[in-house]
Parts: structure tokens; C-alpha cells; sequence
């Protein structure tokens, strides 16, 4: 193998690496509204600079197999553009450069571009298989990932520095990365459904929420005056701070048997919480001093604090409690 060749083995093999600690992170971020997701967000930057450190090499790779006309270099070059273009809308939105793109956050189109150049990755590692040898993990191969990932951890903090300076709106992000929106005024809070859950059209005189022995309707339950201020944070990329009122969860839920609640929305979408969570957990009937409308989840939608947005299930129809680990279910929905 000549030198060349080797280099770009280590090229490709780093860049792999980096591209799966980018779109791990960038998940894991997604899980949490705490702590953990902004350290998440610091490692998955600080990999979308590595990678664009690497491009300068990558680049000399990618020209000789462009020349050698390799079967599937059209997939190479869309799984180019797709890296390119998640870098580019990530780093839009961390600076507050572009919040939207058209009619889209750029979030969606960081996160989107990101999942469809997945089955691309998958493609290019089978297609292309990169031997792991004893002389990419030498001392002098890791000392300059090293300094790759040093360099790169330096230039995202001069550019988060940088943003701060020059007063740039992504200096307000919070530590999620996204930015507030319409905190304490219903009217400015925005709709955002998961995927492709439709908004319905429901009516309280034949809506009704389903609890394990009970059948509650919309005025037992707009009796209840729970009230909690909590932030609905959306991986949309917004935040908003509202004040909710409605019904805790274990008020409604007293003497039921199980350890964990499945909250269950009119569209079929679903989450799990563990038993223990009630008392935190509010059913929401009102945001401000109005009920919800339809876009924000009426007649009743979830309010999870501490949690993001896609937790909080909106149109809620059923609260029912089972044994089924409260972990038994997907890290995101499906649907």
C-alpha cells in the first residue's frame, strides 16, 4: 500500500468515526432537556469542525474516484452534498446566522439531511470497506487525531466566543441550542407536531379521556386548577416559557395498579413515564389563562418539565398504567 493510499484510509476511517459521534450526540441531545444534552452538543460540534478539517483531504480522495468513474459515485457525491448540507444548516442555526430557511427551521434541515445520508454511510462503508490495520492505530496516527479534534474543540469555542462578541442572536440559545420564542404569551407559542401527526378536530362534547376504572369528561377534568410554569422545549430548534393548568397526573390516576403510565393521543402517538413521575406529570387543559387550541393539543395535552418537546402528547384520549418497563419503548417515536 503506498503512502498515499494509506492516508487515505486513515482519512476515510477518521471520518467515518467522526460522522457516527456527530449523529450519536446529535441524538443523545435530542433525548434530553437537562445537563447532559448541552455536553452532547459541545462533542457533536466539536465533531462537525473535525470533519471539516478532514475535507481539505477528503476532497483529494474523492477527485481520484471521480476519475476512476467507480460504479455508485453518484451516491458518493449525494452523500457529499447531504454532509455538507447538515454542516451548513447546523452551523446557521448554532449562530443564529439563518433560524429559518424558507419555510423550515434550519434545524429540520441540519436533522433531516443528517438521517437521509444514514442509508448512504451504511452504502459507502459496504461498498468500500476500510481495513483497520495495526499502523492507523499507532502512536503517531493517534497523536494527530489528537490534534485534529484539539484544533477542532478550539475553533468551536473561538466561534461560540465569536458569537457572543458580535451580539449574534445565537448567543441566547439555550443550552439545548434552541432559541426562545413567544415565553409567557400563548398567542407567540408556536405549533409543531412530531412527523406527520395531523392536527384533528376534536369537541368536548364528544371527547372524553379514558383512566384506568374512569371515564372523565372535558368539564370533570377543567375543574381541576393545577398550575405549573414549565418550558416546552421543541427539537424543532424553539423553546417557549408558558404557564399550564390542568390536572396532575396522580390526581387522576389515584390507587392505580402498575409502574408505569402510557399516555396515549387521539393520533395513536404514545410515550411512557415511570409511575413515580405523576406527581410532575400535568394534564393540561389551559395555557395562560385560555384553554388549548387545536394546534396546541385541545382539549388536553401533556406537560412534561424537564423533558423535550416530544414527550409532551398532545390530544390526549387515554392515561393507562401497566408493568411494562417504561423504557420499553423507542428512544424517539416511530410515527
Amino acid at each position: 500500500m503506498t503512502a498515499a493510499v494509506a492516508r487515505g484510509a486513515r482519512t476515510n476511517l477518521a471520518l467515518l468515526a467522526l460522522l457516527a459521534g456527530a449523529f450519536l450526540t446529535g441524538w443523545l441531545a435530542f433525548a434530553f432537556a437537562a445537563a447532559p444534552s448541552r455536553w452532547s452538543l459541545v462533542v457533536h460540534a466539536t465533531s462537525g469542525f473535525a470533519i471539516l478539517a478532514l475535507l481539505p483531504w477528503k476532497s483529494i480522495i474523492a477527485r481520484r474516484g471521480v476519475r476512476r468513474a467507480q460504479p455508485g459515485r453518484w451516491a458518493s457525491i449525494l452523500l457529499a452534498v447531504l454532509v455538507l448540507i447538515s454542516l451548513l444548516a447546523g452551523f446557521l442555526h448554532s449562530t443564529g446566522l439563518a433560524v429559518n430557511i424558507g419555510p423550515l427551521p434550519a434545524m429540520d434541515y441540519h436533522v433531516g439531511a443528517a438521517i437521509a445520508a444514514v442509508p448512504l454511510v451504511i452504502w459507502h462503508v459496504a461498498t468500500r470497506r476500510i481495513r483497520v490495520r495495526t499502523t492507523d492505530l499507532s502512536r503517531r496516527a493517534i497523536l494527530r487525531g489528537g490534534a485534529v479534534l484539539g484544533t477542532a474543540a478550539l475553533t468551536y469555542a473561538t466561534s461560540e466566543l465569536v458569537v457572543r462578541a458580535a451580539a449574534l442572536p445565537g448567543a441566547a440559545r439555550r443550552f439545548t441550542g434552541s432559541y426562545e420564542t413567544g415565553s409567557r404569551n400563548p398567542d407567540l407559542l408556536p405549533v409543531s407536531n412530531w412527523m406527520f401527526d395531523p392536527v384533528p378536530s376534536l369537541d368536548t362534547g364528544s371527547w372524553s379521556l379514558r383512566t384506568p376504572g374512569k371515564t372523565w369528561t372535558y368539564e370533570q377534568l377543567a375543574s381541576f386548577s393545577d398550575r405549573v410554569t414549565a418550558t416546552l422545549d421543541c427539537t424543532g430548534g424553539f423553546y417557549s416559557t408558558q404557564e399550564w393548568s390542568g390536572v396532575r397526573l396522580d390526581r387522576i390516576l389515584d390507587g392505580a395498579d402498575g409502574s408505569t403510565i402510557r399516555v396515549v393521543s387521539h393520533t395513536g402517538y404514545d410515550r411512557r413515564f415511570p409511575i413515580a413521575d405523576a406527581s410532575n406529570l400535568l394534564l393540561a387543559m389551559q395555557v395562560g389563562d385560555r384553554p388549548l387550541d387545536a394546534g396546541h393539543g385541545f382539549p388536553a395535552r401533556l406537560v412534561a418539565a424537564d423533558r423535550r418537546g416530544f414527550w409532551w402528547v398532545k390530544w390526549v384520549v387515554a392515561i393507562d398504567v401497566d408493568d411494562v418497563p417504561h423504557w420499553w419503548q423507542p428512544p424517539f417515536p416511530l410515527q
